[in-house]
């Protein structure tokens, strides 16, 4: 991958989802829900994304995240297309770039201790020892200002503000470059809002991380982001 290159940047995306009618779900139309977007993310920045419900934001997050496909235009990732990327190189950019969701309950398995959430993506990417794992758990923990007994909760045991740590926590354990946070903040109290942006800048500065911010609070967002577009 070439690091001279942006960390990620969109040309043109549209996406269009069929309209169907009828007993037979003829297509009759296409929704136009993503329309001609284009931005840059340089390494090491905050971009912020703003706008209405339904502006079409967290479906460009998943076409940025490649969950999603967009009807036209081009993600890059280090300046090569998404498609045309290698085995190994999408590999390398499902590691590089993660996602914190905005529902910290429904974005943690039910059944799942906090230890085992945080432990399947480090399982999925190849750290096969349990003992490093658990030390690159407790590290991550003292990033996020976690003590290590909540690892044997679950996600109903903690609150909106100790889920949403866990969920940057478990972001952070495969040590990406690039965190997409799809209104990270919105479901928390105003105090404990504060302190997760401020966790935010703190790990970017600490760990030179790279954030596409979607989030309708203008405060927040201009409190924690290099540039901003509107959608």
């Amino acid at each position: 991958m070439d690091k001279s290159y942006p960390i990620l940047s969109c040309d043109n995306i549209v996406k269009l989802y069929p309209v169907r009618r009828g007993l037979f779900s003829k297509v009759v139309g296409n929704k136009r829900i993503v329309d001609d977007v284009s931005l840059e993310v340089e390494e090491g920045k905050t971009i912020a994304l703003v706008g209405e419900s339904g502006c079409g934001k967290s479906v460009l997050l998943r076409i940025i995240s490649d969950i999603e496909k967009p009807t036209t235009g081009t993600v890059r990732f280090r300046g090569c297309p998404l498609d045309e990327l290698y085995p190994e190189d999408r590999d390398e950019m499902k590691k590089s770039v993660q996602m914190i969701f905005q529902d910290t309950l429904s974005s943690l398995h039910p059944r799942f201790t906090i230890q085992e959430s945080i432990e399947e993506p480090l399982k999925l990417s190849g750290v096969s020892d349990p003992a490093e794992r658990m030390a690159i758990i407790k590290k991550t923990f003292d990033l996020i200002g976690l003590d290590t007994d909540f690892l044997t909760r679950y996600p109903h045991q903690l609150s909106g503000g100790q889920r949403q740590r866990v969920g940057i926590a478990r972001a952070l354990a495969v040590n990406p470059e690039f965190i997409v946070c799809d209104e990270p903040v919105s479901a928390l109290d105003v105090s404990i809002q504060a302190q997760v942006v401020n966790m935010f800048e703190d790990l970017q500065n600490e760990l030179g991380l790279t954030y596409l911010f979607i989030a309708h609070d203008l405060s927040v967002v201009r409190h924690i982001s290099n540039r901003i577009g509107v959608m």
